[in-house]
Order: C-alpha cells, then sequence, then structure tokens
C-alpha cells in the first residue's frame, strides 16, 4: 500500500514511563512518523535530552504540560501513555480538535463505560467518567484482527500486554468455532516491567529476582479484557482461567493457552496451518514449524509475535504458545503499528522485527 499524504506529527503524552520511553525510541527512526510534542507533568519546562540522556532526541523538545490547544497546535495525532483514568480526560478534548489519539492505558478497552469502572473500580472513584459514547466508539486495537476498523478510526484502545499475546493465540480457533467454549485456560510468565516504572516492592531485585511468582490469580483487570474479545470472536460469552506470573527478568512474555478441540482429529500440523492462514497478511505474527516452540528471547526488543501450536491426542487439548516483548508489541509497538494505520501507513512500518540475541 504506498503512503498517502497523512497526518505525520505526533505527540507522545507521559513520555518518561516505559510506554513512552518506548514509544519515542520506536519514533526515533520512523521513516514518515516526527515527534513533535512531548507531554508531562512532573517534567514540564525541561528539555529532553537534559533529564533522559540515555534516550536523547534529534530534536531536544522542551516537556510540556498537556494541555489540548497545545497538543493539537503541534501534533495530529497522539499516543497516550498515561495511569488508567488520566487519559479520559484528555481525550474528548484532544478529539474535538481534530486529533486522532492511540491512548495506550484501559480507559477505551471495554464498549461500555460500566464494565470500565467496575474493573477499575478505584480509578473509577478517584477520576469521575461519563464518556460511554466514547467507550461505544474506540476500536479495539489488536492490529491483525482489526486493521480496517484502526485505519477509520478517531480513537484507538491499544491492549493491553497479556490480552495481546492471549488473544493472538485464541482468535484463530474461536472464530473458527474449532475449540470449546468452556475450559479455556492461559497461563502466561511476564518479566518486572509490566509492571511498570514506578517503584513497587514485589519489583525490586531482592524480591523479584530469582523467583517466579504468581499473582492476581482469579480476578486478573486483563481477564474480563480478553473475555470481551474471545466472545466477540466465539458469538457467545465467554469464561476461562487466566494466571499470570511474574519472571526474574526484565522484559518478554509468554502465554500458553489451552482450549478443548471439538475435532479430536485435527493435528497440530493441521493447527499450524490455520494459524498461518489467519495470520499470512501479518507482518508482524510468526508461525513457528511443529515442534519449534517460542522463547522471549527471540522477540526481545521487537514487535514480533511468535505463535507455535501443539495437540495432546490423549486429550483432545490444543496447547498454542506466543511469545512477544510486553513493551513493544505488548504496548508501544502495537501503539506504533496503530499510529500507522490512523497515517494511511503499512501496519509495521519503522517496527523492528529481528530481536538482539543472546
Amino acid at each position: 500500500m504506498a503512503p498517502t499524504e497523512p497526518a505525520r506529527r505526533v505527540a507522545v503524552i507521559g513520555a518518561s514511563g516505559y510506554g513512552g520511553l518506548q514509544s519515542l525510541r520506536l519514533l526515533h527512526d520512523h521513516p514518515h512518523l516526527e515527534v513533535t510534542f512531548l507531554g508531562g507533568e512532573r517534567s514540564a519546562g525541561k528539555r529532553w535530552n537534559a533529564i533522559t540522556p540515555f534516550l536523547p532526541l534529534a530534536r531536544d523538545l522542551v516537556v510540556r504540560v498537556p494541555e489540548p490547544d497545545a497538543i493539537a497546535a503541534e501534533a495530529d495525532l497522539a499516543v497516550l501513555s498515561l495511569p488508567n483514568g488520566l487519559a479520559s480526560r484528555l481525550v474528548p478534548d484532544l478529539l474535538a480538535r481534530g486529533v486522532k489519539v492511540v491512548d495506550l492505558s484501559a480507559d477505551y478497552r471495554y464498549r461500555s463505560l460500566s464494565q470500565w469502572k467496575r474493573v477499575y473500580a478505584a480509578e473509577a472513584q478517584e477520576h469521575p467518567r461519563h464518556d460511554d459514547a466514547l467507550c461505544k466508539e474506540a476500536v479495539y486495537g489488536l492490529v491483525e484482527w482489526e486493521r480496517d476498523a484502526i485505519a477509520g478510526a478517531r480513537l484507538v484502545a491499544a491492549p493491553g500486554c497479556f490480552p495481546t499475546a492471549s488473544l493472538l493465540a485464541l482468535m484463530p480457533f474461536l472464530s473458527q468455532g474449532l475449540i470449546e467454549t468452556s475450559g479455556i485456560i492461559i497461563d502466561a510468565k511476564t518479566g518486572t516491567s509490566g509492571g511498570g516504572r514506578a517503584a513497587k516492592e514485589n519489583l525490586l531485585l531482592a524480591e523479584a529476582g530469582e523467583a517466579v511468582a504468581p499473582y492476581g490469580v482469579v480476578g486478573h483487570r486483563h481477564t474480563s479484557e480478553i473475555e470481551e474479545s474471545a466472545s466477540r470472536a466465539a458469538g457467545q460469552p465467554i469464561r476461562l482461567q487466566f494466571t499470570p506470573h511474574l519472571m526474574p527478568m526484565v522484559r518478554g512474555l509468554l502465554a500458553t493457552v489451552y482450549g478443548r478441540l471439538r475435532d479430536p482429529g485435527l493435528t497440530a500440523a493441521d493447527c499450524t496451518t490455520l494459524l498461518q492462514a489467519a495470520y499470512r497478511q501479518s507482518p508482524c505474527v510468526e508461525v513457528l514449524p511443529v515442534g519449534t516452540y517460542p522463547s522471549t528471547k527471540w522477540v526481545k526488543q521487537t514487535n514480533r509475535a511468535l505463535l507455535s501450536v501443539q495437540v495432546d491426542p490423549r486429550t483432545s487439548q490444543l496447547i498454542v504458545m506466543c511469545a512477544i516483548d510486553n513493551l513493544v508489541k505488548g504496548q508501544a509497538g502495537q501503539g506504533v503499528q496503530c499510529l500507522n494505520l490512523l497515517a494511511g501507513l503499512p501496519a509495521g512500518t519503522g517496527l523492528p522485527l529481528l530481536p538482539f540475541y543472546p
């Protein structure tokens, strides 16, 4: 697809968190998108290169308070990397001024504001919201399944890291009705950067190093997000089991998804062919041969998702594995994919697919 003449000036709001930092790194060498505005409350008035010498920008912008008028004067697209609840305070005013938005938080991932308020109850108390119409309008930014809708959107809600890996594994089988809709289990492992940049006791080296620990068992916020998209794909309500684990590594995410096949005669080769067909137009997704299983190290600092599938003929159990970099394909990289589509560019433009190995 030949690029049109789209809006290519980008504002990054919340630039000093991991999501913002990754967005800036990816946009720095982008051939068509240029960062023209940096927004942040705590760093307002300071030059970017002075406060972040490890990630200097060619244009040493001054970080500014994210006022909608100022953003709209400098940018046509905005990526918001803010704590849950804060994006909803900016988005309506940005859209009213013609700025298209990719939100990396959970504020617009649900079609219903009431559902968001149930799942993010503490944030809902702190940040009262009345923008249910925007929740219904927002497009869920799982690029491989919503490409056309994203390209025509004003507001895109980038998925969470766990939902990205889990849904890339699940969607082809649910949409084709090949697995039972009950009894789905997702076992996921992630690095400590998934907890964000703010100080947390359980993410200290002395706590997380040399340790593997489950968290959010029964009721993790991403469970309902996965269920919402899975239900749409299946055409009926889905309730599944999701358990994440914190691993002693900085970045990377591996989701292993279990579901029971409706046709016990299907083989791993059959299921691999199905995955290859589902993602043949998706350059950021690679399906591995039968018997080759993905490692988080193989996708480190890339926007690539690696998928592999196996079938246990004894139990008719389907096992799908997906490895991603939680900060790139699981967050900022997918956000840039959405920016590309909003700008009329191929989704994978400017995104790395080869890892830094080892």
